[in-house]
């Protein structure tokens, strides 16, 4: 029996009559085409038994209304710029996109590639969408981080539109549609995107919610009952209702026409639909993520009229209906062409401004604007206050730059001069050509519309986005995101270790940079004083498929003699050296960040040995050189190496025989009284390490390293000895 539409939605029965309920009509040839949709989704998830076929067969109607009536795009150029954006939030309702993907004419998209999903010789059709792919936005991965994304982009749209567009001229005047489900607004980072996106007015957002009431668990009542069209008119949106989204497609159109219309706010269209549709186990936790077995797909087949016999049948008709997409497109894609060859005329330097912006890398010759290392404060200075000199060269001249912070913007020294804040202009706030972000409190969904800038297009602009370092845990999740996909943000993380003092154990970052070491294609930047921040600055602008995120200080650090930007390139180099023979190091002290200056100290006083000292400011990028310069580098298999962090060890046995590290939680005192506490004061260190050398010589007084895997903790047990009880946390 074919489901009914009277089913439970947010606690409320769906055969409740509600105002502007309607059965759906529609044509003989919509319906062949609805149910084309849902029997290949029962059939390509059955084929190798995987697959979500759930959202396919419920969700189908919206899948037509917005590729074949709706959206404006070119599936013959995939990146015209002008385009609609679309994003699937609710990733794992792919193989929905990818259908449409298939019938709206992408080259890329055909049969047998959709074909592969879930198929062990794997192909385009991943089990999520994956940003490389034509017609794929961005790889959404957890639920509840495309709302964001989404957001991003729109915000991207809306700034160019205003720093670009001229009267007859909106060579930028796309919509961004965001497909989400139950999943992604239970999610906290799809709340504080919302969140954001009502504040903003931003009105090219449109947000449809396939309101199924159903997830993994089971039906939605069990875990939420949330008045949700409610909340979204709270946070700002528009609200459209559609009853009946699994038949009725005329609704659906009418309901995304109306929202392009809206000004002032951005749009959500809660749209009820019965998940599984035509499966014996609709409306069930099953069908959301399983396959529903040879005789449910026979069930579902026989219910909408096909030969259970076929498989992947596609009647001709629907690609005749789907046919006009193309044509549309092309048109839609060489009006635009018209409209931008008579923008380029009479704007040429607007658009010569656009054209450069399009390569996604800043014009030549930027590190000239970078001060040099002679015109750099000799006084000590915290590392952030030595990034603010980065951005004071950098982002008021180049418009590629959109800046901002969660709610710490003056403290991590990323709002710039001439700043114009990024704002609907009706709250007299700012306007949208402003390039400063104000995020709030929101640090998960900053980094998620980061990756939505980024993605716009080609990387063209690109995000700064700060915070104290330990709130980088929060936003940990989209920067691995980030990572995956190529997308570049540039992290400010201050107030980075025990160095933040008084706030306490809670705000010390200790173990977080273990997890941004280990992320691939991440750069994780420690550096030690202010010319090393621009040398950090140099190395996050010139990898333009990779994120970065600075760990700097809140205590003043002081400008290192032989610190040098270029070799921050290196991830290592030497800094100092306390012998001036050609022997080469006994013993090599490779530190980071604001542990360099009292590694150099401490190696002063160690006149027994021939100290090396090490800046280590990127671990990932060191481990890319030459094995020669990184044997020559840390003296391997020649001198004792003592790595000097305070984060954790873990990592360091890389790089090093041994290592002052911390092995507890911090303390609220101030930073001064918590590095000498926890064994950072340079006696501390000269102690230590001079102990450890003279353990590991023989009795003939030659030193004998270790055997690989013998790593030493060198602190281990210092806090509770020194500063009691409190450190075990």
């Amino acid at each position: 029996m074919t489901p009914s539409i009277d089913t439970i939605s947010n606690g409320q029965p769906r055969s409740t009559p509600v105002k502007g309920q309607t059965k759906a009509v529609l044509s003989e040839l919509e319906n062949l085409t609805l149910n084309t949709i849902r029997c290949l989704g029962a059939d390509l998830t059955q084929a190798f038994k995987g697959g979500h076929p759930g959202t396919v067969m419920g969700a189908a109607a919206i899948g037509v209304a917005l590729w074949r009536h709706l959206m404006r795009y070119n599936p013959k150029n995939p990146d015209w710029f002008n385009r609609d954006r679309f994003i699937l939030s609710a990733g794992h309702a792919c193989l929905w996109q990818y259908i449409q993907l298939h019938f709206s004419g992408y080259d890329a998209w055909t049969l047998d590639a959709i074909k592969q999903y879930h198929n062990p010789n794997f192909g385009i059709a991943a089990g999520h969408p994956e940003i490389e792919f034509p017609g794929i936005e961005l790889t959404t991965g957890l639920l509840g981080q495309g709302i964001a994304n989404a957001l991003g982009l729109a915000m991207a749209s809306k700034h160019l539109a205003a720093t670009y567009n001229k009267p007859d001229f909106n060579i930028v005047d796309n919509n961004i549609w965001c497909f989400t489900g139950d999943g992604c607004l239970q999610e906290g980072v799809g709340q504080e995107a919302l969140s954001i996106a009502g504040h903003l007015r931003l009105d090219n957002l449109i947000v449809i919610y396939d309101d199924n009431s159903v997830t993994v668990d089971g039906r939605i009542e069990i875990t939420f009952t949330d008045d949700t069209s409610a909340k979204m008119a709270a946070l700002g949106f528009h609200i459209i209702e559609v009853y009946d989204g699994t038949n009725d497609l005329n609704a659906i159109v009418a309901a995304l026409e109306e929202a392009k219309t809206i000004k002032g706010k951005p749009t959500f269209v809660h749209i009820r639909t019965t998940i599984g549709f035509g499966s014996q186990r609709a409306n069930t936790g099953f069908v959301h993520g399983s396959a529903l077995g040879d005789d449910d797909v026979a069930h579902v087949k026989k219910t909408f009229g096909f030969d259970p016999t076929k498989k992947f049948h596609i009647p001709e008709e629907v690609y005749d209906y789907y046919r006009p997409v193309v044509q549309r497109g092309q048109d839609d894609e060489a009006a635009w062409n018209k409209l931008y060859a008579g923008y380029a005329a009479a704007y040429p330097a607007e658009h010569a401004e656009l054209q450069q912006r399009l390569s996604g890398n800043l014009p030549e010759g930027w590190k000239q604007d970078l001060p040099p290392k002679s015109a750099l404060p000799t006084a000590p200075q915290a590392t952030r206050k030595s990034s603010g000199i980065a951005v004071q060269a950098l982002i008021p001249k180049y418009k590629a730059f959109m800046a901002g912070s969660a709610d710490l913007m003056e403290s991590t020294f990323v709002d710039f001069k001439g700043q114009v804040e990024f704002q609907s202009p009706e709250t007299g706030l700012g306007d949208f050509s402003g390039r400063q972000i104000r995020y709030g409190i929101r640090e998960f969904a900053m980094i998620g519309i980061a990756n939505g800038l980024n993605a716009y297009q080609n990387g063209m602009i690109i995000p700064v986005c700060s915070s104290y370092l330990q709130f980088w845990l929060y936003a940990a999740s989209g920067c691995r995101m980030s990572a995956l996909q190529g997308l570049r943000f540039i992290g400010i993380g201050t107030h980075d270790s025990i160095g933040v003092g008084e706030d306490g154990p809670t705000h010390q970052s200790i173990a977080l940079g273990t997890f941004f070491r280990a992320l691939p294609n991440f750069n994780l930047i420690r550096p030690a004083d202010a010319e090393e921040v621009l040398g950090a600055w140099e190395v996050a602008l010139d990898s333009n498929q990779t994120p970065t995120l600075m760990c700097l200080t809140r205590q003043p650090v002081p400008l290192l003699d032989n610190s040098d930007r270029s070799k921050v390139h290196l991830g290592a180099y030497p800094v100092f050296a306390n012998y001036s023979t050609s022997e080469g190091p006994e013993l090599v002290l490779i530190a980071s960040g604001s542990e360099v200056a009292p590694a150099i100290e401490a190696a002063k006083r160690m006149s027994a040995y021939r100290v090396r000292v090490v800046s280590m400011p990127i671990q990932s990028l060191f481990d890319r050189q030459p094995a020669s310069y990184r044997r020559e580098v840390l003296a391997t298999g020649k001198a004792l190496a003592v790595g000097i962090e305070a984060w954790g060890s873990y990592g360091w046995a890389r790089y090093a025989h041994a290592s002052l590290s911390m092995h507890t939680f911090g303390l609220s005192a101030p930073q001064a009284t918590l590095f000498e506490l926890f064994g950072f004061g340079v006696n501390t260190i000269v102690e230590k390490v001079s102990a450890f050398v003279e353990g590991k010589k023989g009795k003939d007084g030659v030193v004998v390293l270790p055997e690989v895997g013998d790593f030493e903790e060198l602190l281990l047990g210092f806090a509770k000895q020194h500063a009691g009880p409190h450190t075990q946390h």
